[in-house]
């Protein structure tokens, strides 16, 4: 998928975020999005995913060739962000199930496989509240990898995830972005973002 700013300004209220982004996302690239927390990283990455409007200028989305409208590009992108929760009154299986009819999961994965690969098997049953914060963000991490999308946005991944789960995170990550447009906020931490080809300073529109 590609991901076309142009001339992007996004306020909040008084406070501009950032003004004159003109900036394209490649299909099947890969890119870091870096800066300090309050930079705008958060912001860019929900106006590339369709989930923000603009204040001025424009986003455009295509696939294949094809321009994607605006109600429709949700179902192309996968998030997974600190700030976006999980239904924690589901278990993981009914969590994943309910995921899955919005965003089909790649060669056809279950629940099952889903908790297997996040190393969450023991806890298929379990409610989502009662799981850690590591827990939550491994589960949060595979369901946006696996998602069947053509554009993947990462925000902080490695938030809450110990040494083990950092490593399991770019392995699962390195296996499952395969012509899929990559963004990856980062506030400079080198294990998110190492299977980017491209930085962008988000600061430099400020």
């Amino acid at each position: 998928m590609e991901v076309v700013f142009r001339s992007v300004t996004k306020r909040f209220g008084r406070e501009v975020v950032f003004r004159g982004v003109d900036h394209v996302f490649a299909p099947g690239s890969r890119t870091a999005l870096l800066g300090p927390n309050g930079s705008g990283k958060s912001t860019l990455l929900m106006l590339a995913g369709g989930a923000l409007m603009t204040t001025e200028g424009s986003v455009a989305h295509s696939l294949n060739g094809s321009l994607v409208p605006q109600e429709e590009v949700y179902r192309q992108v996968a998030i997974a962000a600190p700030y976006l929760g999980l239904y924690e009154d589901l278990s993981l299986a009914e969590a994943v199930e309910l995921h899955a009819r919005f965003k089909p999961l790649k060669d056809g994965l279950k629940a099952a496989d889903v908790a297997r690969i996040a190393y969450l098997e023991h806890a298929l049953e379990k409610p989502v509240r009662n799981f850690s914060s590591g827990m939550k963000q491994r589960l949060k991490l595979a369901l946006a990898i696996l998602s069947d999308t053509p554009l993947l946005l990462l925000d902080e991944p490695t938030s809450n995830l110990d040494a083990q789960a950092i490593a399991w995170y770019g392995d699962l990550l390195r296996q499952h972005t395969a012509g899929r447009t990559l963004i990856v906020a980062s506030n400079r931490q080198q294990a998110e973002y190492a299977l980017c080809e491209a930085v962008v300073e988000v600061e430099r529109w400020k």
